[in-house]
């Protein structure tokens, strides 16, 4: 087995690896640019070499960089993670020109799948179901436009070098064709260096179904069943799950055998992943291939009882497959989300910012975490905001996601917005329970996920305040020379009548005021013309427990100084921000007349200039942010007084870009 491993990548896959790597006694080496200096991998490794700037471009994507770091500490081999340049041919092909184990595929295999079109080809000789489409290399606008017409529609536009979703594009007539692959053509060009495309018949309401598959220098391949992925928005994965809840024992083995048909043909060796898309009907396509580990890999491996980057490491040293296929088993159901430092009720946008509290559950049989950071981190502007991966397991699917929800339940992260809360309606949502989700179903129901404009119940605030008021009398400074004084209770005592309390507490523009009396368990609460009486009420860090008028409830719930979490009997998450009771002032957003950066990042288009009269949301710029792309609109009609921005310019969150005439 190799003795030093470089990992070539951060975060959490690198994490993950260093991991596997401590486990069967090799030495981990770990690389990190400018902006990762403290990061978890470079701590978590046995050493570390910088390798450049805080961007991708100026450290974890530079080959030169990375070998030169790889041969200075002696590295056998290099595990490339995924993304970043996991399925980049020059990098495997430099890898084995300086005779360091490339854990992955041989470049030819990669290269192979990198062209989605030369891929389709490729599986046609090979019988794999395809898609009827183009993936021809004749890439005029106008023969494409032909193309598209003859294929018919619905129809997508697919950057045929891209993945992850990136510069997809639906279009459902001939009129939106040109605009479409406009747009597809300038993503494709700024992500991956390359503009050219491929068509194919769109399938409506689709399953995205994926096969792990598994391949060595014997001759052996194999796949560990599949992953349903089609819980998706935007084309990237949101829940991913095995087993898929949709096949049968007979269309799993046709799949099954058709992902290693599709190995088989580029002489696949180690980890890897073919892609489906599956009709209604249960007919199957191939989509494509990744030629690396996948983020999702871990429900494979509570599911199996296997650890794939060993698996990896272990066949990049010449070893066989650990297994037959008719050796491979699979127990139980496990589910994959992941959390970001991102905003959903701000369509996603990505966060950055430090960690200030982080609260995940216990790791157990049940309960697994991969993460690249932990609390008092800072999620970058620089990389993909994920925080964490929470994977669940259980001996079927409905205990599965009664784990998952739980497990969410007990998340909790101060600083950065996240999806938690998304997530959570994602888990209890009809459609996800009953299976019957496609990749299309949450950009169609998207509404459905989000809080929006939801109003807190009344019991919830009741509860809200109960939990706040046991807080604060729990959490009064006691005199140390006098520690029974009646001046160190936070009960509002006066003389002659009961003393009120005002709770306050704000969530986005709303402002809720809450007035109490009475002091230890027992109140008498008013929200507006709603009263209620509180009797018996305790929590005990975890949950608050009371009798709300002779009814007794239980709530999951947090209380802090400056906020309180909770859960309200549908499972809804509410964190409502404490504010002072008689203090407060609106606040003034005052906007209609500037656009700003919502976000630190990088100018890609600039669609006005001064003097431009332009309508209410109408598209002024295009920024890219955490590996996306915002389009910022007009607040208003009017007429643009100033752009401040140009092509290419690097702005920071807050900037003002374009100002408009009063």
């Amino acid at each position: 087995m190799f003795e030093r491993v470089l990992i070539a990548n951060r975060g959490e896959i690198a994490c993950r690896v260093i991991r596997s790597c401590r486990r069967l006694g090799i030495r981990s080496i770990a690389v990190y640019s400018e902006a990762d200096r403290d990061a978890q991998h470079v701590r978590l490794a046995d050493e570390a070499w910088p390798i450049g700037g805080p961007r991708p471009a100026e450290s974890y994507l530079r080959i030169e960089a990375i070998l030169d770091a790889a041969k200075k500490s002696g590295a056998q081999a290099i595990h490339p993670g995924y993304g970043f340049l996991s399925e980049n041919t020059a990098f495997s092909r430099a890898c084995q020109q300086a005779g360091i184990a490339f854990i992955g595929p041989d470049p030819e295999s990669i290269e192979a799948m990198g062209s989605k079109a030369a891929a389709k080809q490729l599986m046609a000789k090979h019988d794999v179901p395809l898609v009827p489409g183009y993936d021809g290399d004749k890439q005029d606008n106008a023969f494409l436009a032909e193309q598209a017409h003859a294929i018919g529609y619905p129809l997508i536009i697919k950057p045929s070098a891209g993945g992850g979703g990136k510069g997809m594009q639906i279009v459902r007539s001939d009129a939106e064709f040109p605009e479409a692959l406009a747009t597809a053509q300038r993503v494709a060009q700024a992500a991956f260096g390359d503009a050219s495309m491929l068509l194919e018949r769109y399938i409506e309401q689709p399953r995205h179904i994926e096969f792990q598959i598994f391949g060595d220098r014997h001759g052996h391949v194999i796949h560990l069943g599949e992953r349903e992925c089609s819980a998706q928005r935007r084309y990237q994965k949101v829940l991913e799950e095995t087993p898929s809840p949709f096949l049968t024992p007979e269309k799993r083995a046709a799949m099954g055998a058709a992902a290693v048909a599709a190995a088989r043909a580029v002489n696949y060796v180690g980890a890897g992943t073919v892609e489906f898309i599956v009709a209604p009907n249960g007919e199957f396509f191939f989509m494509e291939m990744n030629t690396r580990l996948q983020v999702e890999h871990p429900v494979t491996e509570l599911t199996h009882g296997v650890d794939l980057v060993e698996w990896q490491l272990r066949v990049a040293n010449g070893e066989a497959l650990p297994l037959t296929q008719d050796e491979v088993v699979s127990r139980g159901h496990a589910i994959e989300v992941r959390l970001y430092a991102e905003d959903p009720e701000q369509n996603f946008l990505p966060g950055s910012g430090k960690l200030q509290r982080l609260r995940l559950p216990a790791p157990s049989r049940h309960v697994r975490l991969d993460g690249g950071v932990i609390e008092g981190d800072t999620v970058t502007i620089f990389y993909d905001p994920m925080i964490a991966k929470l994977i669940v397991w259980d001996t079927d699917r409905p205990q599965a996601l009664e784990r998952l929800r739980e497990a969410l339940a007990e998340c909790e992260i101060e600083g950065p917005k996240s999806n938690i809360a998304f997530l959570e309606r994602l888990a209890r949502h009809p459609a996800v329970v009953e299976a019957r989700i496609d990749t299309g179903y949450l950009d169609r129901h998207l509404d459905e996920f989000v809080s929006g404009h939801r109003e807190p119940g009344v019991r919830t605030l009741f509860a809200a305040a109960t939990a706040a008021l046991l807080h604060d009398e729990a959490n009064i400074a006691a005199d140390p020379a006098d520690p029974h004084s009646p001046w160190a209770s936070a009960d509002a005592w006066r003389v002659g009548h009961a003393g009120k309390r005002v709770v306050a507490f704000v969530r986005g523009e709303a402002r809720y005021e809450i007035e109490a009396w009475g002091h230890a368990g027992d109140y008498r609460l008013q929200h507006g013309d709603t009263a209620c009486t509180v009797r018996g009420a305790r929590h005990d860090g975890h949950a608050l427990s009371a009798r709300f008028d002779d009814q007794a409830e239980r709530f999951d719930l947090l209380a802090h100084a400056h906020r309180v979490l909770l859960h309200d009997a549908d499972g809804q998450r509410w964190r409502l921000e404490r504010a002072a009771a008689y203090a407060w002032k609106s606040s003034d957003s005052a906007g209609g007349n500037q656009i700003i950066a919502p976000m630190p990042g990088r100018i890609v288009l600039v669609k006005a200039k001064p003097g431009d009269t332009v309508e209410e949301g109408q598209e002024l710029l295009v920024m890219e942010a955490m590996k996306m792309e915002l389009a910022l609109k007009a607040p208003r009609a009017g007429t643009i007084e100033s752009v401040s921005a140009t092509q290419g310019d690097f702005v920071e969150a807050d900037a003002v870009l374009v100002r408009f005439a009063d």
